[in-house]
């Protein structure tokens, strides 16, 4: 592996990581708050704002690095041919799906705290959120599948 192979590798595994682990905080730790009512909408804005920002660029790097390493791993026939590229094709569906939840649950919790509402937009936005955790514990199981077809 070259020193390029191994950054692209690893900036994609960090950022894979942080998006997901973004998504499972904000669903685990943020979005209970907020259903509670326990904190004021600025705050959340804030935090919102953030899981935005990270959703979006680790959705770019990932894509730009997945490239990558799609390109100098496969051929077209390895990834429609083989179990290993199929899970490779599913980790780019499951990507532009937690991708759209993401960005769906994060609109609801702006639109509802710009209007300085707590609970009704943590409400509207938890099944996305939920969803995204979903699709974000799938990545790291795809991932982990992927990675066992090397050992």
């Amino acid at each position: 592996m070259t020193a390029v192979d191994a950054a692209v590798f690893a900036t994609h595994l960090l950022f894979a990581g942080l998006w997901s682990g973004s998504v499972l905080f904000t669903t685990y730790a943020v979005l209970p708050t907020a259903l509670n009512g326990d904190t004021r909408a600025g705050p959340l804005s804030a935090i919102t704002g953030k899981l935005t920002t990270v959703s979006r660029a680790s959705a770019l790097l990932l894509f730009l690095t997945g490239g990558h390493l799609a390109a100098t791993r496969y051929t077209t026939e390895s990834l429609t041919g083989s179990g290993r590229g199929y899970l490779v094709l599913t980790m780019i569906l499951l990507w532009f799906v937690l991708a759209g939840l993401v960005e769906v649950a994060t609109s609801k919790l702006s639109d509802g705290f710009d209007q300085k509402k707590v609970r009704e937009p943590a409400r509207d936005a938890r099944p996305f959120l939920l969803g995204a955790s979903l699709v974000a514990v799938l990545l790291l199981v795809n991932a982990g599948a992927i990675l066992g077809f090397y050992y």
